[in-house]
């Protein structure tokens, strides 16, 4: 059985030579739900964008056992449901349905096909009535929903979600928790969000200064206050 992500020894530099990621080797099941937490500037929003080929470091990547390269990007890329921490930077067409649509679409997938994929990944994410509805008219809550709708309907392997709680209110918050632990996929989610964390991630990765300091049981994790501290977390109370 292939991991769904095979990190080794990967490391990044930005043009201006800040080094963002240093030898990091990461391994997920598939179904597994694993956290990324530390403090900003750790190089967690550069590891996701390194797993689907937004940005190129030095190391391996593969994903649903393919290697990233040149060869494997477009397949990669339909593997892995990035979604930003704005769901802004994530929808731009003039409707709902048009937003959850483009992925499939650009796949080459028959018209059928595609309202299928839509209609699905909408019912998922509790938005199915929201097909004809302007994207830019929603609140928050609703925009995250159908910007992760927006991958959904993709079928991606892998779902890689940024800060998804920034943002939201109370109702919001809780009703998108109850979304992410009903999805039965592999997940990997860079949150500040410690309580979401203990609730819904059994697996938490700690990152600081480019490299994993962590990588075990949240439980555990969390009970070790030494450790969170130093690396500017709290545990939830």
């Amino acid at each position: 059985m292939h991991h769904s992500i095979e990190i080794n020894q990967l490391s990044f530099s930005y043009p201006d030579g800040h080094a963002a990621l240093n030898s990091v080797s990461l391994s997920i099941q598939p179904c597994e739900k694993v956290a990324l937490v530390g403090p900003n500037g750790a190089g967690k929003s550069t590891l996701m964008l390194n797993l689907n080929g937004i940005l190129r470091g030095q190391g391996q990547v593969c994903v649903a056992g393919l290697e990233l390269n040149e060869k494997n990007l477009g397949r990669i890329r339909a593997q892995v449901g990035l979604v930003f921490q704005s769901p802004d930077d994530q929808l731009f067409s003039p409707t709902v349905y048009e937003d959850v649509a483009f992925g499939p679409l650009y796949q080459g997938l028959s018209e059928a096909e595609v309202r299928q994929r839509v209609e699905q990944a909408l019912a998922v994410v509790g938005m199915s009535d929201y097909a004809r509805r302007v994207s830019h008219h929603l609140s928050m809550g609703e925009k995250k929903r159908i910007a992760i709708a927006t991958v959904l309907s993709m079928q991606p392997e892998l779902l890689v979600l940024d800060e998804p709680t920034a943002g939201l209110d109370p109702r919001a918050r809780r009703s998108l928790i109850h979304l992410l632990g009903e999805l039965e996929m592999t997940m990997l989610v860079s949150t500040h969000d410690m309580l979401m964390v203990r609730e819904l991630f059994p697996r938490m990765v700690i990152m600081d200064e480019g490299r994993i300091v962590a990588d075990g049981a949240t439980a555990a994790l969390m009970a070790d206050e030494v450790l969170l501290s130093v690396h500017g977390l709290e545990k939830p109370i």
